[in-house]
């Protein structure tokens, strides 16, 4: 960073593309869908715009709040009455941008969701070049507390690159000695999670995993998880992906043992999936953020 004229254009067409597509899947969005439609609808958006998914899209439900996506033939579908996170990137020629929306079928869930998009407003009105990381975090937490809910204590935003979605930086979404700064000309996501008054406000790992990420091929015994691994390494870079992405590249009966050995081998690792833990729903809002030195100006 910063970046040069030619990398900002890419990262300004996906941010567009990514707005756009959740504009879109706002109003597409709906009680008793199936997971996998929300999922295949917006990944299609994407790729009818322009742009390539720059992870799998998180659908993630009351409790449960990063990391689920839906998993091949997945027959899940959206609870009435719940609160939806729906987490979505898009990257051209590999420069990430990376939005969150929720879709809240209940008051509660609306009250936290307005919220999220407040703390986030008021990040961006205030973030400029240099600012301190525990600044914008105290920001965040005062805004959510001030309306009566808890920020998620351990999940952060986080700066964008090049085939990147965690490209460093962490930024806070409570208060703390952080000394670390925004940097002029750099791009941030802002993705503050918001959850009830009573709760832990704090995420633990599950055992569930759906979404994976290349590492380097190791090892492997078999031709067809060499194929595997080849393809996954070609089509995704460093960047995350699906099971379902990947279930037709080898012949059906073959996959799941490949698939297995790629894990075994830590040619490829997996996400566990985030839920809150004291179980109680958490509500999300993300805008990807170019900063500049007297403020920011939103990609998405």
């Amino acid at each position: 960073m910063p970046y040069d004229k030619e990398e900002l254009e890419k990262f300004r067409l996906s941010g567009r593309i990514l707005r756009e597509t959740r504009e879109e899947m706002r109003s597409f969005v709906t009680e008793n869908m199936p997971i996998l439609m929300v999922c295949e609808k917006a990944e299609g958006l994407i790729r009818s715009k322009g742009g390539k998914p720059a992870f799998p899209v998180n659908v993630s439900i009351n409790e449960v709040t990063a990391h689920y996506t839906a998993t091949p033939g997945d027959k899940a579908t959206i609870p009435a009455g719940s609160t939806v996170k729906v987490d979505i990137g898009v990257h051209v020629d590999g420069y990430v941008t990376d939005t969150a929306f929720t879709a809240a079928f209940n008051s509660e869930g609306r009250a936290m969701t307005a919220t999220a998009e407040l703390a986030l407003k008021t990040v961006i009105e205030n973030i400029r070049g240099n600012m301190q990381l525990g600044d914008i975090g105290a920001l965040v937490e005062k805004t959510i507390k001030n309306r009566g809910f808890k920020p998620i204590s351990n999940l952060t935003g986080h700066s964008v690159g090049r085939y990147l979605i965690h490209a460093g930086t962490s930024i806070p979404s409570v208060s703390g000695f952080n000394p670390h700064r925004v940097e002029t000309g750099g791009i941030y996501a802002v993705e503050p999670f918001v959850t009830l008054p009573e709760a832990i406000a704090r995420v633990d790992d599950t055992s569930q995993k759906t979404i994976y990420r290349y590492l380097k091929t190791k090892s492997l015994k078999t031709d067809l998880a060499k194929k595997l691994a080849k393809y996954i390494e070609t089509n995704f870079h460093t960047l995350p992906f699906a099971e379902r992405w990947i279930i037709d590249v080898l012949p059906q009966e073959k996959h799941k043992a490949a698939f297995k050995e790629l894990l075994a081998s830590k040619t490829i690792m997996a996400y566990p999936v985030f839920v809150e833990a004291s179980k109680k729903p958490v509500a999300q809002a993300e805008h990807t953020l170019l900063i500049k030195e007297d403020g920011c100006e939103v990609l998405t």
